[in-house]
């Protein structure tokens, strides 16, 4: 399944542009990049994303329901309109306890300068 941007100089509503769907994570590309990406993500209740880590910084916010982001084993419970940084190289795991969408951004650009 091929996970296109979305139309730009359209105006949507960011909560609107993915539903739920049962037993399922769904992800929709807003804009990707080389550089980094932006995306929308649904959670259904009880579902998550498996253990990780990124060599760049994640930006989450919160824009429906309420999220479980555990960050080298902290746990941070995000509301609505909340948003948190998993810093490059952490592990961290996205639950959703109940279901809710969030914005996930990833900037790639600049590390290059930390080398």
């Amino acid at each position: 399944m091929e996970n296109k941007e979305l139309e730009k100089s359209k105006v949507f509503i960011i909560v609107e542009i993915l539903e739920y769907v049962p037993n399922s994570v769904v992800i929709k590309t807003i804009i990707r990049k080389t550089t980094g990406n932006v995306s929308a993500v649904s959670f259904d209740s009880g579902e998550a994303l498996t253990e990780k880590t990124s060599p760049f910084d994640t930006f989450i916010q919160v824009i429906d329901g309420e999220a479980e982001i555990v960050i080298n084993g902290v746990s941070n419970r995000l509301l609505v309109g909340q948003s948190i940084i998993i810093p490059a190289d952490a592990r961290n795991v996205i639950k959703a306890n109940v279901r809710f969408k969030m914005i996930s951004t990833i900037i790639k650009s600049g590390y290059e300068d930390m080398i």
